[in-house]
C-alpha cells in the first residue's frame, strides 16, 4: 500500500510539473519580447546615393518564439525613413507575418529621464561637507522646468546639490534608436530575416585630382570617392555600391556639406570600383567589404590614370549687353579665364562615366614641389563627352575692349563695331579665344581675324598673342532683332 502510494505520489507530481512548464511557456510564446543588436547580425549591404540617402539591407539570425511576440530590433540608423522600412524572412517568406510595426527613437539622456521622474519619487545623494558622511534622502520631483525642484518631507527646495538617484529606467525610454515588430512567427528553429530601409544622413560624391605636365598638355588623374556618414548607425564589413545620377526625391534637398582632402597628397592605389549602367544611372560596386563608422568620412580610390591629353584655354568672353549703343571704352582691363579641358575618351585612357565632384588641379613649380592651381566642380559625365575645368584667371595676359561705332539701320536692325586688345606679358606666345554672344539675328561684315559661328548666338575668334606684344581683334556686326 505504501509502494502504492509512493507510485501514484510520483505520478502526481511529474503531471503537475508537466502542466506548470506548459502554463510557464504558453504565455511567453505569445507575449515573449525578443532584442537583436549587432551581436546577430550575419550581414550588411549599403547602396549610398549622392543626394543624401542610403538603403540599408541588415541580414541577422534570430532565434524567435514561435506565435505571437515582439521583436526589438536595435543598431539602426538614427535618421532612419520609418515608412520605408520592410522586413523579410530570408528562410521561408511565410513563415514571418508583420503585424505592427513602430520605430521608438525617445532616446534616454538627462533632461528626459527627469522629465519622465516628474510627479515620482527619487533619492538624492550627496557628502556632508563637514561630517564627510553620505546622506541619502528620498524626494518627489515636483518640476523639470528650467531646473529640478524637489519636495523633501514638508518642505520645497530646487538647487539640490546631490547626485539623483532614479529607482530605474521608464519602459518608453530606449538607450538606441528600435524598430519595434509585432509579429508572428511559425519557425521552430532560428528565423534569418532582412531589415531593409532608407535613410539621411548617407552621402558620398567624388574627388579628382589633376597633376599636369611642364607644358600643360598632358596630365595624370586620380578619383577619389569620398563617404559621409551622419546617419546615426554604423556598418561593419559592408558590402558597399554607389549610385550616380540625379534621383528624384520627394523632399527638400539636404545640404552638402563640403569635406577637403589632401588628395594629391595621397598615396596612388589601384581603383577598386566596378562600374556597371543601373536604370538611367550608373553603380559602382567595392571589390571588397568595407566598415563605415558613424560620424566618419572616408575615402576610397575610383580611378587612377596617367599621361592624358589636356587642352589648356585662355578665354576672354562678352556679353549680351555690349551690343546696345555706348561709344567709347567698355572694359580697359577684363579678366582672361583659364581653363583645361579633357575629353573622356578610351584613347585617352579613360572613356568610362565620372560621377560628378570636384576637380582640383596640381603642377610642379621649378624645384619639383606640387602646388594647387585651381578647382571647379563637374556634372555627371558619360563616355566620349568632354570635362572643362576652369583654374582661375590668368595673370599675364590681360584684355580691353571699346565700342567704336554704332546705329540704326532700320526699326530692328542695327550695326555696331568693336575694337578687342589683347596683351601678353609672359615669356612665351598664347592663344586668346574670344567669344562674343552677339544677340539677335546677325551677320559679321567685316573682320581683322577669322571666326566660327559655333552656336546660333555666338562667335569665336581664336586670337594668337605673341610673348611681350598687343593684338588687336576688330569687327563690324550687323544685328536684327
Amino acid at each position: 500500500m505504501k509502494k502504492y502510494f509512493l507510485i501514484v505520489s510520483t505520478f502526481i507530481l511529474m503531471m503537475l510539473s508537466v502542466s506548470t512548464t506548459v502554463s510557464a511557456k504558453e504565455p511567453s510564446e505569445k507575449t515573449g519580447v525578443i532584442s537583436s543588436g549587432l551581436e546577430d547580425q550575419t550581414g550588411v549591404a549599403i547602396t549610398i546615393y549622392n543626394v543624401n540617402l542610403g538603403l540599408v539591407k541588415d541580414q541577422r539570425e534570430i532565434k524567435l518564439f514561435e506565435g505571437t511576440g515582439e521583436l526589438r530590433f536595435m543598431d539602426v540608423a538614427s535618421q532612419i525613413i520609418p515608412t520605408s522600412v520592410h522586413i523579410k524572412s530570408l528562410v521561408n517568406p511565410d513563415s514571418l507575418r508583420i503585424l505592427e510595426q513602430n520605430y521608438e527613437y525617445d532616446l534616454l539622456n538627462p533632461q528626459k529621464l527627469l522629465d519622465k521622474y516628474v510627479g515620482k519619487e527619487v533619492r538624492l545623494y550627496q557628502k556632508n561637507p563637514y561630517t564627510e558622511r553620505e546622506e541619502i534622502v528620498t524626494a518627489t520631483l515636483l518640476s523639470n522646468n528650467g531646473g529640478s525642484i524637489f519636495r523633501i518631507g514638508d518642505e520645497i527646495t530646487f538647487g539640490h546639490p546631490g547626485r539623483i538617484i532614479f529607482p530605474g529606467v521608464p519602459e518608453n525610454l530606449i538607450s538606441k534608436p528600435t524598430l519595434v515588430w509585432s509579429v508572428e512567427n511559425n519557425l521552430q528553429s532560428k528565423q534569418r530575416v532582412e531589415a531593409s530601409y532608407l535613410t539621411n544622413g548617407l552621402n558620398w560624391s567624388a574627388d579628382y585630382v589633376v597633376t599636369l605636365n611642364e607644358k600643360d598638355d598632358r596630365a595624370d588623374l586620380s578619383g577619389w570617392v569620398t563617404i559621409d556618414n551622419k546617419s546615426g548607425g554604423a556598418y561593419r564589413n559592408a558590402k558597399l555600391k554607389l549610385v550616380a545620377g540625379d534621383v528624384h526625391r520627394v523632399m527638400e534637398e539636404f545640404a552638402r556639406d563640403e569635406i577637403k582632402f589632401k588628395g594629391a597628397m595621397a598615396q596612388r592605389e589601384a581603383p577598386q570600383f566596378k562600374e556597371e549602367e543601373f536604370f538611367e544611372y550608373h553603380i559602382y560596386i567595392l571589390d571588397r567589404p568595407t566598415t563605415i563608422k558613424d560620424n566618419q568620412t572616408k575615402q576610397i580610390s575610383l580611378i587612377n590614370v596617367d599621361d592624358i591629353p589636356v587642352k589648356k584655354e585662355m578665354v576672354f568672353r562678352g556679353a549680351k549687353y555690349y551690343y546696345r549703343s555706348q561709344y567709347g571704352e567698355i572694359s580697359s582691363k577684363q579678366k582672361i579665364g583659364v581653363f583645361i579641358e579633357i575629353e573622356n575618351k578610351k584613347e585617352n585612357n579613360l572613356g568610362i562615366p565620372l560621377p560628378k565632384g570636384i576637380v582640383r588641379v596640381y603642377k610642379h613649380d621649378t624645384e619639383g614641389s606640387l602646388q594647387f592651381v585651381g578647382e571647379d566642380s563637374i556634372d555627371h559625365t558619360p563616355k566620349d563627352e568632354k570635362i572643362k575645368v576652369k583654374l582661375g584667371d590668368a595673370f599675364d595676359v590681360t584684355g580691353s575692349r571699346k565700342q567704336t561705332d554704332w546705329k540704326k539701320i532700320a526699326y530692328d536692325t542695327y550695326e555696331a563695331a568693336f575694337e578687342i586688345s589683347l596683351r601678353n606679358h609672359k615669356k612665351e606666345n598664347v592663344t586668346v579665344k574670344v567669344i562674343e554672344p552677339i544677340p539677335g539675328d546677325w551677320t559679321i561684315l567685316d573682320s581683322s581675324h577669322e571666326y566660327t559661328k559655333t552656336e546660333a548666338f555666338t562667335a569665336e575668334f581664336n586670337i594668337p598673342v605673341p610673348k611681350d606684344s598687343e593684338t588687336r581683334l576688330t569687327y563690324r556686326v550687323r544685328m536684327r532683332h
